[in-house]
């Protein structure tokens, strides 16, 4: 296990390539729910959980499932002169595995904090359908990442998405007390400021990682 490759995945995906500010991923939670930090904490926790299981998941279904290699399980089981090819299965599978995370993650939330639960609202659900836990789990694939580097990937990933979240929480929770033009409250300056910090982490795309 080559751990600077996996210093140099954490560090590109939490910084250089991060899914919010370089991607453009998770964008409808990353507005909706850095409004208060203690919900931007919850929610980035939440998504760091799913994206890790997820990557994780996924990973193990299209290796051992969907690709064309000898360690196919269709193929083992009921051989054949090739591997079945099953990777155009590859987005609706990972869209069920995510979906199934979600569900659990939200129960726990439900049960364990009411209040949490309360204050994420329908950006909770939504988890299922944000692209940047999808995105995650098919860069793993295109990337070619073995099992470590896409567990490693999905951590960091998360970890990157709740540290968009948090500042963003932090600067809107300032600009409430801000005197700013009655026009741009809310949405619009969310979405000037997110611009202002996608431009800032474009500073670390000069990071040279690596040899």
């Amino acid at each position: 296990m080559d751990l600077q490759n996996l210093f140099v995945i954490s560090i590109g995906v939490i910084f250089i390539n991060n899914l919010v500010f370089a991607r453009f991923l998770g964008i409808c939670p990353y507005i909706g729910v850095s409004k208060q930090l203690d919900s931007a904490i919850g929610m980035g926790a939440a998504v760091t959980f799913v994206l890790t299981l997820a990557s994780t998941v996924t990973w193990l279904i299209y290796t051992y499932l969907l690709a064309p290699t000898e360690s196919n399980i269709f193929f083992r089981l009921f051989g054949g002169t090739t591997p079945p090819d099953l990777t155009f299965l590859k987005t609706i599978s990972f869209i069920l595995v995510i979906a199934s995370l979600v569900q659990f993650v939200e129960m726990v939330i439900q049960k364990s904090s009411p209040a949490l639960y309360k204050s994420l609202g329908i950006y909770l659900p939504l988890i299922t359908t944000n692209c940047a836990i999808l995105g995650a789990a098919l860069l793993n694939i295109d990337e070619g990442f073995t099992f470590i580097e896409s567990v490693v990937h999905g951590i960091a990933a998360g970890i990157g998405f709740t540290i968009a979240l948090l500042l963003m929480a932090g600067i809107r929770e300032k600009l409430e007390m801000a005197p700013i033009p009655e026009a741009m409250k809310g949405i619009p300056i969310a979405f000037i400021m997110a611009g202002l910090m996608a431009i800032a982490f474009l500073g670390f795309s000069g990071l040279k990682l690596g040899n």
